[in-house]
């Protein structure tokens, strides 16, 4: 079979994000919000999905991807049988009047490199998830296409007759394109984008300068780091689990689900290697996020949230074609009906570092304090209430293992809390709470296997207990956490250090696709149990399983090594900047060596 992996990068400015192919055409973009309809959707279905390409008269050429170094400003290169020219995307990200500037455009620069290269420039941006074909109306210099929600204006020097006919033309000069929602572009065309460009590209950099990275492959992280910051929605503090959806967790399985949405455990898990990464402004952001939860909601929290908070995500299925044929194709999401507890611990091991890290200390936590104490109370309501678990079963009720080490994590964070404040109620009802779930988590032990099996009363492994050890609550030198962990190896374990989540079926069938997450965790199990040959080895391994510009996905096919499910996932590029911490911090390299 062949390797398949998704042949796109991503751009982005903390407002929006787009994916483009190595054959410049942007595949995906949503606006004015990742949750929002797309405007260009091929990804999704060839016909509906519209584009936006700028490709060589003749199909005879090749093409090549990459990064200007250390951003998020992508080049596509382009040798054809005329000549050669380059394709520069970027979403604006700047400082102005001493403010973000991240406005809703998507700026193209295409550049002649050699030869006299004839190319074909195809706008075709569509409405409603494919059903509304906008009217292009031409001004002097630029195109409104008319009907959207907003205003959407693509500004060029290129002639509007070429782009509208979508005829060749020579590209004997630098040419700009800026499709703007909402607000047009304003000022001149060439020197506005070559001034965005330059402070762009100056302000990716400045950011990875200022990320505290270790040594151990140092470019797969800042990779991942950059990723990461475009999956944040700066306005609301909100971080997605990936700008797509509808991808396939692997072809057939049907699991095609919508993940433009905040979910409150994979920002947790995002928070926790920004702040490693001394980023804290975003950490600030989704507190303020959190906090504006906490006040609107009947106590509960839901496992996930639109990213302005103001509406339900509910699930529907459009009549698109799908990913390669891959049906259904979902918009929002059932699982925020679902009843997923380990939140209440996730958010207050997320909040914790408002309370211990001096950094962080004087950025409002008194008014944080509210948000830890109904925390913790809510984690005693639902300490022995069944819920739909972090893998989101849709007809399974359990006492989950891992919704317990998040109570007893969430609990541990709370009583750290307490003592900060000299808050001495609440560190005793902490402790009751770490007690309570240490004994929920125990019940869940299967002496004669010698592992913690996925919830009270079953008899199913999980690949999220690999958490036990990481996470604290096993030591990692103990006989009891050396042989959880060699039963969860040798019933979960794929090829090169792969896992499966769980090894049985659920409501869509067996698990069909390994799951990245899972095998980052795996990595930074073994350096906690003092494996750092075999953990380097793998990890190694698995940054393989990225695509051509070190992108990974949320799930990799064990036998052909091929990318599924939704792309770029946070997830994945969290475990591999977490694993690449721990794996470093092992072998304590200076980072001169």
């Amino acid at each position: 079979m062949t390797k398949h992996k998704y042949d796109y990068g991503i751009i982005g400015n903390c407002a929006y994000s787009a994916l483009v192919d190595s054959h410049a055409n942007v595949g995906w973009l949503c606006w004015p919000r990742f949750d929002s309809s797309f405007v260009f959707g091929t990804l999704l279905d060839l016909e509906k999905g519209g584009g936006f390409s700028v490709k060589p008269e003749w199909d005879t050429y090749t093409s090549s991807q990459q990064y200007i170094v250390n951003t998020n400003v992508l080049e596509t290169v382009f040798d054809c049988e005329d000549g050669k020219y380059k394709v520069i995307d970027f979403a604006p990200r700047l400082i102005k009047y001493e403010r973000f500037y991240k406005p809703l455009m998507l700026v193209r620069k295409v550049v002649p490199l050699q030869g006299r290269p004839r190319i074909r420039v195809r706008c075709n941006p569509m409405g409603s998830y494919g059903e509304m074909k906008p009217t292009p109306t031409f001004g002097s210099s630029h195109i409104r296409y008319e009907g959207l929600e907003s205003q959407l204006r693509l500004t060029t020097n290129i002639p509007l007759t070429y782009i509208h006919q979508e005829q060749a033309f020579v590209l004997n000069e630098p040419k700009y394109m800026v499709l703007a929602w909402g607000v047009p572009l304003e000022g001149p065309l060439e020197s506005t984008v070559e001034s965005m460009l330059e402070r762009t590209i100056e302000y990716w950099q400045g950011w990875v300068r200022n990320t505290a990275i270790e040594s151990f492959h140092q470019e797969a992280v800042i990779r991942s780091s950059l990723t990461l910051k475009l999956m944040t929605y700066q306005d609301t503090g909100a971080i997605i689990a990936s700008p797509t959806t509808s991808l396939p967790e692997y072809p057939g399985s049907t699991r095609n689900w919508d993940f433009r949405y905040c979910w409150l455990r994979n920002a947790y898990y995002t928070l926790k290697s920004l702040h490693d990464l001394g980023h804290f402004s975003i950490l600030k952001d989704f507190a303020g996020f959190v906090e504006n939860i906490a006040l609107n909601e009947d106590r509960r929290f839901k496992p996930l949230y639109p990213i302005g908070l103001d509406k339900d995500p509910i699930e529907k299925i459009l009549p698109l074609k799908g990913y390669m044929g891959e049906r259904p194709v979902r918009i929002g999401n059932q699982a925020h009906e679902h009843v997923q507890n380990d939140v209440y611990g996730q958010v207050l091991v997320t909040l914790l570092p408002f309370f211990t890290d001096a950094r962080l200390m004087h950025e409002g936590n008194v008014t944080l304090l509210t948000t830890v104490k109904h925390c913790l109370e809510m984690i005693e309501l639902t300490l022995e209430e069944p819920d739909n678990g972090l893998w989101e079963f849709r007809g399974i009720f359990q006492l989950h293992c891992y919704t317990a080490l998040f109570h007893w994590a969430g609990s541990h964070a709370a009583r750290k809390i307490a003592r900060m404040t000299k808050d001495r109620k609440m560190e005793l009802y902490a402790n009751s709470l770490i007690k309570r779930a240490a004994e929920i988590i125990e019940k869940c032990y299967d002496e004669k296997r010698g592992v913690y099996t996925q919830a009270v009363g079953s008899d199913h492994l999980d690949a999220s207990l690999l958490q036990l050890v990481n996470m604290g609550y096993l030591k990692p030198q103990s006989t009891k956490a050396r042989t959880h962990v060699k039963v969860l190896e040798d019933n979960l374990m794929a090829e090169g250090g792969l896992f499966y989540r769980y090894d049985h079926e659920d409501d869509f069938g067996p698990q069909q696709s390994t799951y990245l997450l899972c095998a980052f965790w795996y990595v930074e199990t073994l350096i906690k149990l003092n494996r750092t040959d075999e953990a380097i080895m793998i990890f190694e391994n698995l940054l393989g399983h990225a695509n051509h510009l070190g992108l990974f996905s949320q799930d990799v096919d064990e036998k052909t090594g091929s990318q599924w499910g939704n792309f770029p996932q946070t997830f994945s590029h969290v475990g591999l900047i977490n694993a690449a911490f721990a794996i470093s911090r092992k072998l304590d390299r200076p980072i001169y060596m």
